[in-house]
């Protein structure tokens, strides 16, 4: 399935760009072996939200990615199916207008997709409305992307879990591994500039200024 461009992105683009924090993940993980879903669980977390290709499957696959079966298993086991929710920017979207793509995943990941009309970053209000959420604050999104999936979680209130490893570049989307790479240049930079400015206020500290 071909993805159309993203015009929701390209809206909340500058946006994002005057607020960095909104790109900012509130937890950062390798892939989704990573997460601690029970912890999440037992700290009030009732719905999760997942990207699909490079964080469940590998690009346009509807199956798991084979290495995370056992803890996709273990995910569907102490969230439910009914509390999971798949929100792609290509199935359950205008590019897949008969929703055939959406019912494929559906069978191949065992959870609902997404019908939105909005592509990510914007459609945190048809999520909450699909999950029947009573807080934002209830949902963890989980992805690779900073700009799509992390800014739809600090854009609407919710928490965002970034997944940095990707499954597989073969077949990926060449505008998204572009932006993609960008995303983690702009992370790292960020992350040594706020070590940067830690250290500086350290050194002034301990001089006394």
């Amino acid at each position: 399935m071909v993805q159309s461009f993203n015009i929701a992105a390209l809206r909340s683009g500058w946006k994002l760009l005057r607020k960095p924090s909104l790109l900012m993940p509130q937890m950062v993980v390798s892939d989704i072996r990573a997460i601690p879903f029970a912890k999440l669980h037992q700290i009030g977390i009732k719905y999760l939200v997942f990207d699909k290709d490079n964080c469940l499957t590998a690009p346009y696959i509807d199956q798991i990615h084979p290495e995370f079966k056992h803890v996709w298993s273990q995910c569907l086991s102490i969230f439910s199916p009914c509390n999971i929710l798949i929100v792609s920017n290509s199935v359950g979207t205008r590019d897949d207008p008969k929703g055939h793509g959406a019912e494929r995943v559906e069978r191949g990941l065992g959870v609902p997709v997404l019908r939105h009309v909005e592509k990510k970053p914007r459609c945190g209000a048809e999520i909450l409305d699909a999950l029947g959420a009573d807080s934002p604050a209830d949902i963890a999104v989980v992805g690779d992307r900073l700009f799509t999936d992390v800014a739809l979680a600090n854009l609407s209130g919710m928490v965002s879990i970034w997944t940095q490893v990707i499954v597989s570049e073969k077949g990926d989307n060449r505008a998204a591994a572009l932006i993609r790479t960008l995303e983690h240049r702009l992370y790292n930079l960020t992350i040594h500039m706020h070590d940067v400015y830690a250290l500086l206020c350290k050194l002034s500290t301990s001089l006394g200024f």
